[in-house]
């Protein structure tokens, strides 16, 4: 069986429609299942069971989880609020949660892919989004929450208590189906295009940040992508070993991006060339994101790269497509 965790939420419920894409729906979803909006993200999806978020936990900590053979954990929950203040909270759910699902694979000898973030590095510049401690400075407690998992997984790595395949991917600027349900937290991708249906407008910011009216500029990444990056180093589906060949352990804390930033104008003209033209109105910065916001952002791949990870990466024209085509069948 397979454990795809925060499986209803946007990333997590796109990487069990990939897996079911392959043929895969021997999967145990787990969520947070006292919010309903996610639910749809599931319409059409194979899995064999579900499980709330809580009771998964205390099932992983007393060692009652029941589910036979666990072939890989893929954890993607947490709360990617920016804006949440509650230390406690984010620490308890996208730090200690993730300590947990960690020594939980270590006793099951599960390969573990589990969520990282590009917020971990604040405010860096171009060149200085590789995964390295001086470049680490998030603006968030959701940043910092997900750092502090990272910097407690490379200390385990560093003393030898992590023997099978476990891997960190930093996400960068996530855009896709099935995010509807994140509100203000959706991707641009899915305000922009919500505008332009509604208004035949669209709403970029104003030069901010050194950068010129809309073209703030960030690394985005296709959600798809990242479901089959999640699946490579899990070793599944298409990636699972060749009769024969045994498994490859992948460990380390990479960044999964498209090492390329595009502009926010460049998001505007790939969704236009879907929705035809629309007005590009720019507007002023909020103050409330003064200090908050990345204005740019690009992952570096070389450890990627290392970790013989090669899939290519689609470009946003491609990925922007994508998307609406997708919506358009799911009747959105």
């Amino acid at each position: 069986m397979l454990i795809v965790t925060g499986g209803a939420g946007f990333i997590g419920s796109n990487l069990v429609h990939e897996l079911n894409a392959h043929g895969i729906g021997d999967i145990l979803v787990v969520d947070n299942f006292a919010k309903p909006a996610k639910f749809a993200n599931l319409h059409g999806a194979r899995y064999v069971d579900t499980m709330d978020k809580r009771e998964f936990r205390r099932a992983i900590r007393e060692g009652v989880l029941g589910t036979g053979k666990v072939e890989a954990i893929l954890h993607q929950g947490a709360c990617s609020n920016t804006l949440e203040d509650d230390g406690a909270y984010m620490i308890d759910n996208n730090c200690q949660y993730t300590k947990e699902v960690l020594a939980f694979a270590v006793r099951e000898g599960a390969p573990l892919v589990f969520a990282s973030t590009a917020a971990v590095y604040g405010l860096s510049g171009p060149g200085h989004f590789t995964p390295t401690l001086a470049n680490e400075r998030p603006l968030n407690i959701y940043g910092f929450s997900k750092l502090a998992f990272d910097h407690y997984f490379r200390n385990q790595l560093a003393l030898g208590q992590v023997p099978m395949t476990a891997v960190g991917l930093r996400y960068f600027n996530v855009y896709g189906p099935r995010e509807q349900h994140k509100g203000r937290m959706a991707s641009v991708v899915h305000h922009f295009s919500k505008q332009m249906k509604a208004t035949g407008k669209v709403r970029l910011f104003r030069g901010t940040g050194g950068y010129g009216d809309g073209e703030q500029r960030r690394d985005f990444v296709y959600v798809r992508d990242l479901a089959r990056m999640n699946m490579f180093f899990a070793q599944i589906g298409p990636y699972a070993p060749k009769a024969g060949t045994a498994a490859k352990i992948y460990r380390g804390v990479v960044n999964a991006g498209t090492g390329a930033s595009r502009s926010f104008n460049d998001v505007a003209r790939s969704l236009m060339a879907v929705h035809g033209k629309s007005e590009i109105e720019y507007i002023p910065f909020p103050p409330e994101l003064e200090g908050r916001y990345q204005h740019f952002t690009e992952a570096d791949l070389t450890g990627l790269r290392e970790l013989d990870c090669d899939l290519k990466m689609t470009a946003l024209e491609d990925g922007v497509a994508e998307t609406c085509a997708t919506l358009r069948a799911l009747g959105e």
